[in-house]
């Protein structure tokens, strides 16, 4: 029996196993879906739109600007009573309420007040007040040109907001960019792209030290002290084993890694070394599962220990929320742990348009990790594989 043999068999095992398939393929495709919809709106205001009744096309053109405006997360309420309740249950940022007769209003020229309400200890409120001041004053504009039009040059008040419309449409607005001078984003870009490479980080080495439990159960079966009765080394087996969890890693990352660029649009920048990064990270995992599958005695153990201590490494090492929001003793326990690393390479390839050059030192403190992890691993199953009785 050679290496490539016991690699083969244990990669064939584990996707026969539809539970591990479902932890290796499903699980972190539906936990990227969930966090990347909900980090999605953290840069959009939550607003509340109560519509006038009664209301006309006016009205009903502000109404579709609320809704379609890209800054905003709006939600419609059929009265002022429903909205303050979501208001005060901090479940929206501010309110809008259509004006009862605004098309009345603006036809005969008179002035027209927008009620926007907030909670007076909303931090978000007055911000999201200033975006939809914006959006009226931009819709206020169409309609006083329309207005102007219909005074100075006569015609009725509807052909000329429509040409108002069409001239807004025709025009090259000006932008506003805003630049941080010698700036970095400490986070990944939010939705599936701050997702997707956190649930990578977590859930390979989450699946390498659940796969430990898989060599546990193959020592306490015998298969190992079978295979050295006949013309097998030990080291032969723990390279096999320790290739196979290797391929199983890797496996799971190109999937990760696929289903978030084809399916999500996720950039993960530049691709050498994004796939140096990837591969540095499945060694830490492999490394990490073989040692579990060393060190453990039954499968339960690595059942009831390999998830906690991977979800518990993660949430230090800043795969579910970032480690620039956290206390700086916490900052400091997080750089411990190979995650952090993890994390901050993608965070720098993907918010900072980052290359290989950028990520070298997170590169090499990972293939520190990886190596200590694989050396250990490799010497502890040998030494459980050779010792009498132990199998």
């Amino acid at each position: 029996m050679t290496a490539f043999a016991v690699t083969r068999a244990t990669v064939a095992r584990a996707l026969r196993d539809r539970a591990a398939l479902f932890f290796m393929v499903l699980l972190p495709v539906a936990v990227i879906v969930v966090i990347g919809v909900t980090v999605g709106g953290f840069d959009r205001f939550r607003v509340g739109v109560v519509p006038d009744g009664r209301a006309g096309p006016v009205a009903r053109e502000l109404t579709r600007d609320l809704e379609n405006a890209p800054g905003l997360r709006t939600r419609t309420y059929d009265s002022v009573a429903d909205a303050r309740t979501a208001l005060r249950r901090t479940e929206l940022d501010a309110v809008v309420v259509v004006p009862s007769g605004l098309d009345g209003q603006v036809r005969d020229g008179r002035p027209v007040a927008v009620p926007v309400l907030v909670e007076p200890s909303g931090g978000a409120g007055q911000s999201a007040v200033s975006s939809v001041s914006s959006l009226v004053a931009q819709h206020a504009a169409r309609l006083q040109a329309a207005r102007f039009a219909t005074d100075e040059a006569g015609g009725t008040f509807d052909a000329n907001l429509t040409r108002a419309r069409g001239a807004e449409a025709a025009s090259s607005p000006i932008g506003v960019t805003t630049v941080t001078v010698d700036g970095e984003s400490s986070y990944l870009p939010l939705g599936y792209s701050y997702s997707t490479p956190t649930m990578l980080v977590l859930f390979v080495f989450i699946n390498a030290l659940a796969g430990g439990a898989a060599i546990v159960q193959t020592r306490r079966t015998g298969v190992y002290t079978r295979a050295l009765a006949a013309p097998v080394s030990a080291r032969t087996l723990v390279f096999g084993e320790t290739a196979a969890y290797l391929l199983l890693a890797l496996l799971q990352s190109v999937l990760i890694v696929g289903i978030g660029a084809l399916v999500f649009g996720v950039d993960w920048g530049d691709p050498l070394a994004a796939a140096l990064l990837v591969v540095v990270w499945a060694l830490v995992g492999t490394g990490a599962g073989v040692l579990a599958g060393a060190v453990f005695r039954t499968p339960e153990q690595v059942h009831a220990v390999g998830p906690a201590l991977g979800i518990g490494l993660g949430m230090l090492g800043g795969c579910t929320w970032p480690l620039a929001l956290v206390p700086g003793w916490l900052r400091a326990v997080g750089g411990a742990v190979p995650h952090s690393y993890a994390v901050d390479a993608w965070t720098t390839l993907m918010s900072r348009d980052g290359n290989l050059g950028s990520v070298t030192g997170d590169l090499l403190v990972l293939a520190g990790f990886a190596t200590a992890l694989l050396v250990l691993a490799s010497l502890a199953l040998r030494r459980r594989l050779t010792a009498p009785g132990t199998g």
